[in-house]
C-alpha cells in the first residue's frame, strides 16, 4: 500500500527522531487523516516487538484490521472483542483490558504507540502511565510514540513540551517531549484529502448557552446542561425540523446531544423508521447493530451522546448537527471531525452548530482555555527576541490586537537543554531579589524565596496603620496641566462605591514620559509587550482603550497624601469582594 506524502512524512520523523533519542514524541494529524496507515508502516518497518494501544474496541479492530493489510502477523488484545492474544510480532490491545492484566505483557516490546494519546494524564496511576511503567521495567529503552488529532487536555493543557517548529508548550513534566510531526486540516482539505466541511452556526434558531462557566480543568458541567435544556423544549423541536429540511439531498446525518434525556427527545422529533439512538448505555449487540444500519444508509439520522466521537468510522456522514455545548475546541474538532472523511457523491459536509460554540476549526490549537468566548487567537510578537507567539486575545475592528491573554514568549532558544525566551508578557515580581516569575508562582525561580500569597498579603497590609485596600473598577485618563503649570496626565481610579483615587505623571522631560512608559503604560497594557508610542499626554488618552485597570490598589498613606505602593492586575482572591476588603 502507498502511503500519502504526509503519512510516510510522519513515518520520517518518527524514524529520525528514535534514532537519536529515546524521548517520547508525539505525532498530530487531523481526524481522517489516516493515523491508522501509519501506525501499520511503522509496525511494518519495526523489527521487535511493538505494542498499538487505544482506549475503544472500535479503533483496536480498526488498527489491527490496517496492519494486517501490510502482511503483518497481528495479534488483538480485548476484552470487549473476546480475544487475548501476546504472541504475535504486532499486539494491538484496549487500554483496560492491558492495564487490569499487565502479567501477560511482561514482555520486551521495543516500541509502544498510543493512538488517542491525549487521553494520557499526568497522573501516574492512570492505566496508561502504569502500563508504560510495565513495559519500560523490561526494556528500559522502550521507545514511546504517541499520536492525535488534539495534543491538548483541558484539565492540564498541552500533552508534549515542545514543538519542532520551535516552540515552547511547557516546562513542567509532560508525557511527551517533543511533538516531532504536525499537518493542518486545511491542508489536507486543499489537498484533497479530507472533505471541504460548510460551518454554520445555528440557522435562525440556537440554544442559549451564554450564561454557561467552564472551569480551567474542565468542561460545562452537566447540571448547567440539563438547567437550560428542560426550558429550551420549544427551540430543540424547531432545530429538529430545521436539520430534517437541511437533511433533504445528505446521505448519512449525526446528530451530537448533551445528554441521554435530551437526546431521547431528539430521537422523538425524527422520522421513526429513519433515526436510531447510542449512548454509553447502548448494549454492545445492539449498538453494533445500530451502527451496522446506519453505515450501509439503512437510517439517516444517528443520534449519540459522547460515545460517537473517537473510533467510529462512517464515511458517507455529509451532515453534522451539534446540539451540545463544550468548551473544549479538542471535542469540537472531534465531532466535526466525523464527517470530513472522503465519500462517494460527497461533495462537503455541512456541519450546524446550534450550541454556538464559536471556535474556528482553522484557527491554531492555544493550548490553553478560552478566557471567554469573545477571544480568538492573535500573533503577538516578542520584543526581546521576535517570536511570533499565538495567545487567545481580542482586536478591533481593523484587527489590531486590543488585547491578550499570553504569559511568557513561547519561543524555544535552545532544545538541549531546553531554553525558553525569558520574556514575560506579565509577570510577578520576587519582592527579594527582583525577579520576574509567572504570575501564578508560588517560588522565585531565581533565588527560590516563598511569594507570599495574594490573600495573605492583603490580610497582612490590612492589618498595617496608614494602609488601604481600593477595588478598582475603572479608570479614565485626563491631559491637565498640574498646579505649576506643566503638562500632565491624570489617571483617575474608580471603585464600586463612587470613590476614586487620582495619581499624576508630568510629561515635561525625556526621562518623565520613560517614568510614565515603565511605571504606568507597560504594566496597564491590554496587549502587554506591543508597542505604545506617545508624545503628549493626550496622545495617551487617545489610545485609553489600550490599557487596562487593575483589580486592586495597595496605597499607604503618606505626609504628602496617598501613594500606590503596589497594582494587582490578575487578582482573583477573596479581596475582590467589597465587604473583604473594607
Amino acid at each position: 500500500m502507498k502511503l500519502r506524502p504526509y503519512q510516510q512524512q510522519s513515518v520520517d520523523a518518527v524514524i529520525q527522531h528514535f534514532r537519536g533519542s529515546k524521548e517520547p514524541a508525539v505525532v498530530v494529524l487531523p481526524t481522517g487523516a489516516g493515523k491508522s496507515i501509519v501506525i501499520a508502516e511503522l509496525a511494518r518497518l519495526a523489527r521487535k516487538k511493538i505494542l498499538v494501544v487505544t482506549h475503544v474496541k472500535e479503533l483496536v479492530e480498526q488498527n489491527a484490521e490496517k496492519i494486517r493489510l501490510f502482511d503483518i502477523e497481528t495479534g488483538v488484545y480485548s476484552a470487549g472483542l473476546n480475544v487475548k492474544q501476546t504472541h504475535q510480532p504486532v499486539i494491538v490491545a484496549g487500554i483496560q483490558s492491558a492495564a487490569r492484566n499487565l502479567e501477560d505483557f511482561a514482555l520486551e516490546f521495543s516500541l509502544i504507540i498510543v493512538d488517542e494519546c491525549h487521553r494520557i494524564s499526568d497522573d501516574e496511576q492512570s492505566q496508561y502511565q502504569r502500563l508504560i511503567a510495565h513495559l519500560k521495567h523490561h526494556n528500559p529503552n522502550l521507545c514511546i510514540l504517541g499520536l492525535t488529532a488534539t495534543p491538548y487536555r483541558l484539565d492540564s493543557g498541552w500533552i508534549y513540551q515542545r514543538h519542532y517548529h520551535g516552540m515552547v508548550r511547557s516546562l513542567n513534566q509532560k508525557p511527551f517531549g517533543p511533538c516531532i510531526f504536525e499537518l493542518p486540516m486545511r491542508q489536507l482539505i486543499k489537498q484533497g484529502f479530507l472533505t471541504e466541511p460548510k460551518l454554520y452556526d445555528g440557522v435562525t434558531i440556537q440554544y442559549d448557552f451564554d450564561d454557561l462557566v467552564a472551569t480551567t480543568t474542565a468542561d460545562y458541567s452537566t447540571e448547567q446542561i440539563e438547567r437550560i435544556l428542560k426550558q429550551s423544549s420549544r427551540a430543540t423541536t424547531q432545530i429538529i425540523e430545521q436539520v430534517i429540511a437541511l437533511s433533504r439531498d445528505r446521505q448519512g446525518v449525526l446528530i451530537f446531544a448533551a445528554n441521554v434525556r435530551h437526546a431521547k427527545e431528539i430521537t422523538r422529533l425524527l422520522p421513526i423508521d429513519d433515526c436510531a439512538l447510542i449512548t454509553a448505555e447502548t448494549p454492545v449487540t445492539n449498538r453494533n447493530s445500530i451502527i451496522h444500519q446506519f453505515k450501509h444508509k439503512q437510517i439517516k439520522y444517528l443520534v449519540n451522546v459522547s460515545v460517537l466521537t473517537t473510533g467510529f468510522d462512517a464515511p458517507h456522514v455529509d451532515l453534522i448537527a451539534i446540539l451540545r455545548p463544550t468548551a473544549s475546541i479538542s471535542l469540537y474538532q472531534q465531532m466535526v471531525g466525523r464527517g470530513l472523511r472522503l465519500s462517494a457523491n460527497k461533495n462537503d459536509c455541512l456541519v450546524v452548530d446550534y450550541a454556538a460554540n464559536g471556535f474556528d476549526l482553522f484557527l491554531p490549537e492555544i493550548g490553553e482555555p478560552r478566557p471567554n468566548p469573545n477571544t480568538t487567537p492573535v500573533q503577538v510578537p516578542c520584543p526581546e527576541c521576535g517570536y511570533n507567539n499565538l495567545f487567545w486575545g481580542k482586536t478591533d475592528s481593523d484587527g489590531d490586537i486590543v488585547e491578550h491573554y499570553g504569559r511568557r514568549c513561547q519561543s524555544l532558544i535552545s532544545d538541549n537543554p531546553i531554553q525558553q525566551c525569558s520574556f514575560r508578557f506579565r509577570s510577578r515580581i520576587c519582592p527579594d531579589c527582583g525577579s520576574e516569575n509567572d504570575i501564578a508562582a508560588r517560588q522565585c525561580q531565581q533565588c527560590t524565596s516563598i511569594l507570599v500569597d495574594p490573600d495573605k498579603h492583603l490580610s497582612q497590609v490590612l492589618k498595617l496603620k496608614h494602609h488601604h485596600i481600593f477595588r478598582c473598577t475603572s479608570i479614565t485618563l485626563d491631559a491637565i496641566t498640574d498646579s505649576k503649570g506643566r503638562p500632565a496626565l491624570q489617571i483617575t481610579y474608580r471603585d464600586d462605591m463612587a470613590n476614586d483615587y487620582q495619581h499624576q505623571f508630568v510629561l515635561t522631560t525625556k526621562a518623565q514620559r520613560l517614568a510614565c512608559l515603565h511605571k504606568f503604560i507597560r504594566p496597564h497594557q491590554k496587549a502587554p509587550g506591543s508597542q505604545f508610542e506617545f508624545k503628549d499626554a493626550q496622545s495617551i488618552v487617545s489610545q485609553a482603550h489600550r490599557l487596562r485597570h487593575p483589580k486592586l490598589l495597595i496605597l499607604k498613606k503618606e505626609k504628602y497624601g496617598w501613594k500606590i505602593i503596589r497594582s494587582l492586575f490578575d487578582y482573583q482572591g477573596r479581596f475582590s469582594v467589597a465587604d473583604d476588603a473594607s
